[in-house]
C-alpha cells in the first residue's frame, strides 16, 4: 500500500473515531433518573460558590500557564517523550508503517492512564477536605500534564499562547456536549491549521482561560458540591479519573488527527 493511501486510511479512521466521540448518546438511565437529580442540586448551589469556583479554576490555569509549567514538566521526562516521537516519526517517514503509528499512539495512551491514577489518589484524599477548592490547582496541573505528554508524543510543543489556546479548546471540546462541543471541535481544527501553516493569529489568552474555567467549573460543580458532603466525600476517586480519561481520549484523537493532516499535506 502506498504512503498516501496508508495516511488517508489512518486519517479516515481517526475522523470516524472523532465523530463517534462527538455524537455520543446520553445513557437512558442517566437521562431519566440521574440528570433530574443533578439539576435539582445545581439549582441549590449558591451563586457565590459558582463565582468562587470559576475564579479558582481561572487562577489555576493562569498559574500553570504562567509559572507552573516548569513544575509540571518535572513530573515527566520531556526529552525522553520527544525523543521517542522523533524516532517513530523518522521511521514513519522512511517506512510508512502502521506499526510505528501505533507506537506513537501507545506512548500517548500511557500518559492518560498514569495521570488518571494520579487524579484518583488526589481526588480521594483532597475530596475529604470539603468542597474541593484546595485540589483544583492540583487537578488542573494533572489535566495539563496529561495534555502536554500527549502533545509531545505527536511532536507538538506547548509553550506559545497559540498552543495554550489549542489546549484550552481541547478541554472545552472534551467537557461540553452537543452543538457546543462540535463548535469547539471546529475551533480546535482551525486553530491547529493556522498554527501549523504559520498564519497570524490574534489571541486573548486571558479571555479563553476564563471561558474554559467557566465550562470546566460548570461541568465539575455538582460533583465537587457532592464531594463536600461527608457521606460521599470520596467521590473524587471516581470523578477525577473519569474527567482525565475523557480529556485524554479526546486529546489523543485531536493531536493524532492534526499529525496525520500534516503528513497528508506533506504528500501533496
Amino acid at each position: 500500500m502506498k504512503r498516501d493511501q496508508i495516511l488517508t486510511r489512518q486519517l479516515n479512521i481517526i475522523m470516524r473515531r472523532e465523530q463517534k466521540f462527538l455524537n455520543q448518546k446520553e445513557n437512558t438511565f442517566v437521562k431519566s433518573k440521574v440528570t433530574p437529580i443533578i439539576n435539582k442540586i445545581q439549582n441549590k448551589i449558591p451563586e457565590k460558590l459558582v463565582s468562587t469556583l470559576d475564579k479558582t479554576f481561572y487562577m489555576g490555569f493562569n498559574f500553570v500557564f504562567e509559572k507552573g509549567n516548569a513544575y509540571v514538566e518535572k513530573t515527566y521526562n520531556k526529552d525522553r517523550i520527544y525523543s521517542k516521537y522523533d524516532l517513530n516519526n523518522y521511521a514513519i517517514d522512511k517506512y510508512m508503517s502502521k506499526k510505528h503509528l501505533k507506537n506513537i499512539d501507545k506512548q500517548s495512551k500511557q500518559s492518560s492512564s498514569i495521570n488518571a491514577s494520579l487524579s484518583a489518589v488526589e481526588g480521594g484524599v483532597l475530596g475529604l477536605l470539603g468542597i474541593g477548592i484546595p485540589d483544583i490547582p492540583l487537578f488542573i496541573s494533572v489535566i495539563i500534564k496529561t495534555i502536554n505528554e500527549i502533545a509531545l508524543s505527536y511532536g507538538y510543543q506547548y509553550a506559545t499562547d497559540e498552543e495554550k489556546t489549542y489546549i484550552l479548546y481541547l478541554i472545552c471540546g472534551a467537557m461540553t456536549k452537543g452543538e457546543t462541543q462540535k463548535v469547539y471541535a471546529e475551533k480546535t481544527d482551525l486553530l491547529g491549521e493556522d498554527i501549523d501553516s504559520n498564519t497570524y493569529i490574534s489571541i486573548c489568552l486571558e479571555e479563553i482561560m476564563e471561558e474554559t474555567s467557566s465550562i470546566l467549573s460548570a461541568t465539575l460543580l455538582t460533583a465537587k458540591f457532592i464531594q463536600g458532603l461527608p457521606v460521599v466525600g470520596v467521590i473524587g476517586v471516581a470523578v477525577n479519573p473519569y474527567i482525565i480519561n475523557k480529556i485524554g481520549k479526546y486529546t489523543r484523537i485531536k493531536y493524532k488527527k492534526r499529525y496525520l493532516l500534516g503528513k497528508v499535506s506533506d504528500c501533496q
